[in-house]
C-alpha cells in the first residue's frame, strides 16, 4: 500500500488553494505579520498564485511551480529580502493559523509545521 502524500492528506488542489488564500489574507490582516507584508507587492495576487504553485509540488502534488518557473531556488528567490528569525517566526505562525483555518488534522499539521519551519529557516540570510 503507497503512503498518502501530504497533499493527498490535506484534501489536494481545493484545499491548497484555500490554504494559500487564507495565508495571504491573515498576512495582510494580522498586525503582527506586518513585517512580512511589507516585503510583499501591494497586490498579493502574483505572490498568491506562486505559494499555491509551490505548495502543490512541494506537498506531493501536481509540480507546477517548476513546470512554470523551472526550479524553485527559494533561497535565491528570496535573498533580496531580509530575512531573519522575526521574518521567519512571522510566516511560520502565520502558517500555522491558515492550517487551523482551513481545517488541517492536527498531526499532519505538526508534521507540516515542522518542514514549514526548516525552509523558512533556510531563506534566513541576516542575522537577528
Amino acid at each position: 500500500m503507497n503512503e498518502m502524500t501530504p497533499y493527498e492528506a490535506i484534501g489536494g488542489e481545493a484545499v491548497v488553494a484555500r490554504l494559500t488564500d487564507r495565508f495571504y489574507e491573515l498576512m495582510a490582516a494580522a498586525p503582527q505579520f506586518a513585517g512580512i507584508r511589507a516585503m510583499h507587492p501591494e497586490d498579493l495576487q502574483g505572490s498568491r498564485d506562486k505559494l499555491f504553485m509551490f505548495l502543490s509540488g512541494w506537498l506531493g502534488g501536481p509540480d507546477l511551480f517548476v513546470e512554470r518557473f523551472g526550479h524553485p531556488r527559494l533561497r535565491a528567490r528570496h535573498l533580496p529580502f531580509a530575512i531573519g528569525s522575526a521574518e521567519r517566526d512571522q510566516w511560520v505562525a502565520c502558517m500555522t493559523l491558515a492550517m487551523e483555518d482551513v481545517g488541517i488534522e492536527a498531526g499532519l499539521r505538526q508534521r507540516l509545521l515542522q518542514s514549514f519551519f526548516n525552509t523558512a529557516d533556510f531563506m534566513r540570510n541576516r542575522e537577528g
